[in-house]
């Protein structure tokens, strides 16, 4: 078994995250600027993993204001943990065909706290770009309390409710490039 190297390409990929403000609209950001690899095992997809590194200070929700307040020790606290990163621990049910279903497990690390979240993820497909390069795309989404990372500043609203909803949906577009084989499992 043998992996393969692909690393992320940010210029066609995106991760996004959405939640409710004041109960009732949705209000949805991004973060600008994250790296990452997969190591993917065509013969045997469950044994494939990843990893991805997401700079804190990146975050954008086209609010100026709210973009500092979340880089704030209130949420992110940007500058003292500027990484949230991700590292797959299982996959469950990989097929390498295209518009194929399955659910990743990892760790995600916000600040000093670590919890395991489920992805489920849909491969988008495989090919080659004009310039030669091979290149595979995913969608990765879950949903996360936000608490349980520490992210616990909010308001409460005069009428009832908060002002920040606990619940935040998380959406990745990934493409990547193939980088190279890796060394066998086990090979010195």
């Amino acid at each position: 078994m043998a992996y393969r190297l692909w690393t992320i390409d940010p210029g066609h990929s995106t991760i996004e995250f959405s939640t409710k403000h004041m109960m009732f609209t949705t209000v949805r950001g991004r973060f600008k600027e994250f790296s990452g690899e997969l190591h993917l095992d065509q013969e045997e997809p469950d044994r494939s993993w990843c990893e991805v590194t997401i700079m804190t200070a990146s975050i954008d929700t086209a609010d100026p204001d709210r973009d500092a307040h979340l880089r704030s020790a209130d949420f992110f606290a940007a500058e003292a943990h500027p990484e949230i990163r991700f590292r797959s621990k299982e996959v469950m049910g990989a097929r390498p065909d295209e518009g194929a279903r399955f659910r990743m497990t990892g760790e995600l690390a916000i600040a000093d706290t670590v919890q395991e979240v489920v992805l489920d993820v849909l491969f988008q497909g495989r090919g080659q770009d004009p310039w030669g390069n091979e290149r595979v795309g995913f969608t990765a989404t879950t949903e996360v309390d936000r608490r349980d990372w520490g992210l616990k500043w909010n308001q409460v609203l005069e009428t009832g409710g908060v002002l920040v909803a606990n619940k935040v949906r998380i959406e990745a577009e990934v493409q990547a490039v193939l980088k190279g084989q890796e060394e066998p499992v086990g090979v010195a």
